[in-house]
Formats: C-alpha cells, sequence, structure tokens
C-alpha cells in the first residue's frame, strides 16, 4: 500500500481529486456542490500531518514497448481493461476519462492514437470516396 507525504502540495492534490472523483463516480452530486466538496476535502486533508497510507495507486508509467504492443493495425488494446477496441474514445468516456486523462493517467506519449490505423484509413478512404469537405 503507497504511503503519501501529505506535506507534499501535489500528493494532496492527487489525493482530493481522487477521493472526490470516486465519491461523483458513486454518488449523486449537484455541480453546484463539486466546489464545495473539492475545499472540505482538501481541507481534511491539510489538516491531517505525517505520512498516509491509502489504498489510491497511480498505475504505473508504461514502457515504450508496452505502448508499441497496444497499437496494432486494426485495433488498440485498453490499459483499462486490456480488451482490443477500435476506437478508444467512447470506451473511455465510459469509464469517465477524456483521451488526454487516459494518456496522463497511463503515461502515454500525446500522439498516442485514439483510433485504430486501419479504422481511420478506411473512413478516409470513404470519405474521400464520397468527396467529403470539398465543394
Amino acid at each position: 500500500m503507497p504511503r503519501f507525504h501529505l506535506e507534499d502540495t501535489e500528493e494532496r492534490t492527487y489525493l482530493t481529486t481522487s477521493i472526490v472523483c470516486a465519491y461523483v463516480r458513486n454518488n449523486a452530486a449537484a455541480p453546484r456542490e463539486v466546489p464545495r466538496l473539492i475545499a472540505s476535502v482538501h481541507s481534511a486533508l491539510t489538516g491531517l500531518s505525517g505520512p498516509v497510507e491509502t489504498a489510491f495507486e497511480r498505475p504505473p508509467k508504461r514502457s515504450p514497448a508496452e505502448v508499441r504492443s497496444s497499437i496494432t493495425p486494426d485495433a488498440l488494446v485498453s490499459f483499462i481493461n486490456g480488451k482490443a477496441y477500435a476506437i478508444l474514445k467512447r470506451h473511455l468516456a465510459s469509464h469517465g476519462l477524456t483521451p488526454r486523462s487516459y494518456r496522463e493517467r497511463y503515461g502515454l506519449p500525446d500522439d498516442y492514437p485514439m483510433v485504430a490505423p486501419q479504422y481511420s484509413k478506411r473512413r478516409s478512404t470513404l470519405a474521400k470516396a464520397i468527396r467529403l469537405g470539398q465543394r
């Protein structure tokens, strides 16, 4: 179980966002209540002193080999559940993630694709065939 030192602002911020995200994901909260929730969790963590053990664990950074092997011509393998998808965006949205947050969470490069290469190529060919974007 990882240990966090709450004197570190970055770790306190990470814990605050993790706790609030977990709460909002599992409980109904009005949008206007979220800032108060963030403030109360942050102040509670600020009030604690010394290292704190927590079950919140950052996923490990992916090696370049893992990143390369997750991109196949016909699909992208999700680091969330290990399944293959032609388009990752819908899968990420079902887990409350954006492409940017997914890349950050798993230590992926900024140019990591969200669409499988062959799928993208097929869509491009189709769009060109129907003269999409031409006047």
